[in-house]
């Protein structure tokens, strides 16, 4: 693993006509090169070069191969996965042909469909008519009692073709319906001279026959749904391997064409051009000489000869870190050349989390979702995502232990002081019955968890520093918020909070350094855009005296603003991991107390159980949620613009954002 992104190059290759097809099967079996359009890059020099494919054709092929997976899905088949023999295996697209197949085979199930269609929406009005009935919202449904003097089962089967379920018993027939069809019933009653019973017992054990007629109903739309939905999968699946045959055809001839749309071409040469990882530049240099038989020319250029801003970013972070790599991404993409935000991430999101939600049992509860749930996904490849999804379960394989080790630190287990603590006991402070010399009240939990802001916001502006030099932007690095004047700035209000506190609130330490720093960081901040200007005028940027002046005081003063109240207010939003570590030590005490209330060790045993999956589910969405705020507000907005964009590779598996 780097701390910092991956070193990229940028290779440009010319290769003659007849060899483009087995360069492109050489660089998608590497799958490591992402491809840009050569135009972008020497748009004078690109103007008589022609461009590649408009698009159309990977269009229909994405459009067949959608269809394709459409009718794997119906016959719960997997997609398969495409491997480097696929690539010289691959046939000759006849598009004429593939849509044939394709309709055939859909044409071929179109019948069950419709089948399914019509179970499908006679089993939704039984499951409506049912729900009225458990409600007793009679006033949306009709039942009725009679008979019919002839054609019984003609009668039974015309009722139905309305919705309604008939229950007959003897002579007797027990009909339920909607009140909306009962004018159309009611034609079809006359047409058959329905006679309505009189009868007080028949009326009265009316609803329970069809309540039972209708629940049978349901099983059966059950059964014929799952019947139907076999039957469409041995359709399908009887021409199975030629579905897999197609798919892999298509797959590679729409990678092959995504590849080519980004090539340009002259009368006989093919142009070419792609970042790779500088790990991977000889793979696919080999590659290329490999696909041509040396018959081309190749050139690199390093990231460092162009824009920054153009370079894409790929993370190299272990497998182990992957959950809270997301973390990252779903924030942004660092830019190319800084730091990799994901284990100082994954650090401060662990120990967030742990300060936050520290019981050993309950830890574990998290631990064995997160164990089953993964094990579940891994079983089922195709099972969507849930409420748990399987990141969700990712993370919780890390968040489990994070809490454990909190209860193990904290002497707590399913709300209990049943384990001794390591550090101290986190109940016995909470509840007022003392600490252990070190930490005795809330206060000192307070304190602990400011410590850990300061050490979490001093990690991110040294971060920053690191990402300025190597991106040789030295003005940001001493002048800005998060550069040297900032963090000097911060650490002196650092000094001069814990020196108050020291005095028991009554006095600010003011040593003889003090005041003549806080002199000479505020004049650099009001120096800073004039020596703005002066770097803006080297350049050639001309800019008027008169809103230089105005710049300067009004920016400083906002800088300053900024320095002193963002900081303070970053260092303190740390209070809530100790705010949320008490409310989590206070609500098990309160289901205690609840629990020893009842008088009942069963009632007590069931308030405790209660309690305590109330508490995994809802302090654990919060604990997890406020640690991610945290890593992003207070954390992250020190050294990450989010300003880049991702490396995203074409190979067999398509484009992809490899990391």
């Amino acid at each position: 693993m780097s701390l910092f992104t991956r070193r990229m190059k940028l290779l440009t290759a010319v290769v003659l006509d007849e060899d483009k097809d087995k360069v492109v099967k050489n660089l998608l079996s590497r799958g490591v090169m992402d491809f840009v359009h050569i135009e972008g890059l020497d748009k004078e020099r690109m103007k008589k070069i022609k461009s590649g494919d408009d698009g159309r054709t990977g269009a229909d092929l994405a459009e067949y191969r959608v269809r394709i997976e459409s009718l794997f899905s119906q016959a719960g088949h997997k997609v398969p996965s495409l491997s480097a023999s696929d690539l010289e295996n691959v046939d000759v697209l006849d598009l004429d042909k593939l849509r044939r197949f394709i309709e055939r085979l859909t044409i071929s199930t179109q019948s069950i469909k419709d089948r399914q269609r019509i179970v499908n929406q006679r089993y939704l009005q039984h499951g409506e008519m049912m729900r009225y009935i458990e409600d007793k919202k009679n006033e949306y449904i009709d039942l009725r009692v009679g008979n019919v003097p002839s054609r019984e089962d003609d009668f039974s089967s015309r009722l139905e073709q309305f919705g309604a379920v008939v229950e007959k018993e003897g002579s007797s027939f027990a009909v339920l319906s909607f009140k909306r069809d009962r004018e159309r019933i009611d034609d079809l009653f006359d047409k058959f001279h329905w006679a309505e019973s009189s009868e007080a017992s028949e009326q009265k054990n009316a609803l329970q026959r069809a309540k039972g007629e209708l629940s049978k109903c349901l099983e059966k739309d059950r059964k014929d749904l799952e019947k139907l939905k076999e039957e469409v999968k041995e359709k399908i699946g009887e021409r199975i391997d030629d579905l897999d045959k197609a798919w892999i055809n298509v797959r590679v001839h729409e990678l092959c064409s995504s590849v080519e749309s980004y090539f340009s071409y002259t009368k006989n040469t093919t142009l070419l051009s792609g970042w790779v990882p500088e790990d991977e530049y000889q793979r696919v240099y080999d590659a290329i000489l490999e696909a041509t038989d040396g018959r081309c020319i190749i050139e690199a250029r390093d990231a460092d000869e162009m824009e920054r801003e153009s370079v894409p970013v790929s993370m190299t972070s272990p497998k182990a870190l992957k959950p809270f790599e997301h973390l990252v991404n779903n924030y942004g993409t660092p830019e190319y050349g800084s730091i990799n935000p994901t284990p100082f991430t994954a650090v401060a999101y662990i120990l967030m989390f742990a300060l936050m939600f520290a019981d050993l049992g309950q830890g574990f509860v998290l631990l064995l979702v997160g164990l089953i749930g993964t094990y579940m996904y891994r079983k089922n490849p195709l099972k969507k995502d849930g409420l748990i999804s399987r990141y969700l379960c990712s993370l919780l394989l890390y968040l489990g232990p994070a809490s454990m080790l909190g209860g193990l630190l904290f002497g707590s287990c399913f709300g209990y002081s049943w384990i001794p603590a390591l550090w101290f006991n986190y109940h016995s402070v909470v509840n007022g019955h003392g600490g252990n010399g070190y930490v005795n009240d809330i206060y000192d939990i307070l304190g602990i968890t400011i410590k850990f802001g300061i050490a979490v916001i001093a990690t991110g502006l040294i971060l920053n520093w690191i990402n300025l030099i190597r991106k040789k932007r030295f003005f940001e690095l001493i002048f800005d918020k998060n550069g040297f004047v900032g963090g000097a700035l911060y650490a002196i209000g650092i000094y001069a909070g814990f020196g108050f506190v020291a005095s028991g609130y009554k006095t600010v330490p003011t040593p003889a350094w003090m005041m003549p720093s806080l002199v000479f960081l505020i004049v650099m901040i009001f120096i800073s855009e004039p020596v703005h200007f002066i770097i803006q005028l080297r350049k050639g940027h001309k800019e008027k005296v008169s809103q230089l002046v105005i710049n300067t005081v009004i920016e400083s003063l906002i800088t300053i603003l900024e320095i002193f109240s963002g900081f303070l207010a970053n260092t303190l939003s740390f209070m809530r991991v100790a705010g949320l570590g008490i409310a989590h030590v206070s609500l098990m005490t309160a289901f205690q107390d609840m629990a020893e209330m009842t008088g009942n060790a069963i009632f007590g045993t069931l308030i405790i159980i209660v309690g305590n999956v109330l508490v995994v589910v809802l302090e654990g969405l919060s604990a997890g949620i406020n640690s991610l705020r945290l890593n992003y507000y207070e954390f992250f907005t020190r050294f990450f613009t989010g300003r880049g964009f991702a490396y995203q590779p074409i190979g067999l598996s398509g484009r992809r954002k490899a990391n």
